[in-house]
């Protein structure tokens, strides 16, 4: 394809093979003391063109723009494992806490957009690079999808409310409804009335933006893929002086009634992963916490 081609300049390069080893799809090989594209599977991951030391190599797929933020500058060098404060990542990654009381102040755009360009240094399966983001960049539009959720949990309630059909749904193996009557009725029955009778909007807390994250059809491990990008985004945010919230209302909404995504200008086809609200804190901690203890499984082979 086109946009997978690798170019390398002879003039450049040295010969050194550096390109032809880190390759994972064996698309690079040396001819005559010069390195040459020889295949046609490549996944355009830009080992070859981040590895060479002449930047004689270029793979065409990458967008040099994605690599330029609009609210801070990056640096280009590339940090070696161990090169990073262990102690500093942990302590960002301690520090972003689930915000549930937004202040009422709007997340400049550009933010935003650096925000998702911060999510797709993730990995991805076979760099697929399948995942997609729509913004939510105002308080009216996050308002406006959250009406619509609301609007399918109140049917959902309705539903769940109607004990013979639960327990008939329970008998022949499909007992979803039930559990969700029994663990988030009562919650999402408060919560809606509140907001009616108060003005309290409790599914996105009072955020100004949100981002959905998704993927497109044909990627080898699409959930994985988007999650791993979302995590990139919840750490950005922290850093760039927002607060975070994952909707996960919001997200289970989307998947059980396709006119919500629709209505965000979502292709049928794309599958909804995570839905991250956004904003600035009202909330102020002192310390981080820790974790339930985990216990870990070894196998010895």
């Amino acid at each position: 394809m086109e946009d997978n081609r690798i170019e390398i300049d002879s003039g450049l390069c040295s010969g050194c093979g550096a390109c032809v080893s880190v390759c994972p799809t064996g698309t690079i090989s040396l001819v005559d003391g010069k390195a040459v594209v020889s295949g046609t599977e490549s996944i355009s991951c830009g080992h070859c063109e981040a590895v060479c030391p002449q930047g004689a190599v270029r793979v065409l797929a990458i967008d040099q723009e994605m690599s330029h933020f609009q609210t801070f500058r990056a640096e280009n060098d590339w940090l070696a494992p161990g090169r990073y404060s262990t102690s500093g990542l942990v302590q960002l990654m301690a520090s972003r806490r689930s915000c549930r009381c937004f202040a009422d102040k709007p997340v400049d755009r550009a933010l935003l957009e650096d925000l998702i360009k911060i999510g797709v240094t993730a990995p991805s399966g076979t760099n697929c690079q399948a995942w997609t983001f729509t913004v939510m960049p105002t308080r009216k539009a996050v308002l406006s999808v959250a009406e619509h959720i609301a609007s399918y949990y109140r049917k959902l309630n309705s539903t769940a409310e109607k004990t013979l059909l639960r327990l008939f749904l329970k008998m022949i193996g499909k007992g979803e409804l039930d559990a969700y009557f029994h663990g988030y009725y009562q919650k999402v029955k408060r919560a809606l009335e509140h907001w009616q009778d108060a003005g309290r909007e409790h599914l996105f807390h009072g955020a100004t933006a949100a981002i959905v994250v998704g993927s497109r059809p044909g990627a080898s491990c699409p959930a994985e893929d988007a999650l791993l990008a979302t995590q990139n985004i919840l750490l950005g945010a922290h850093s760039m002086g927002l607060s975070s919230c994952l909707i996960g209302f919001a997200v289970a909404a989307m998947k059980r009634d396709p006119s919500i995504q629709l209505t965000l200008g979502i292709p049928s086809a794309e599958q909804i992963h995570a839905v991250i609200a956004l904003g600035y804190s009202d909330e102020v901690y002192q310390h981080t916490t820790g974790r339930k203890k985990v216990t870990s499984r070894y196998f010895e082979g």
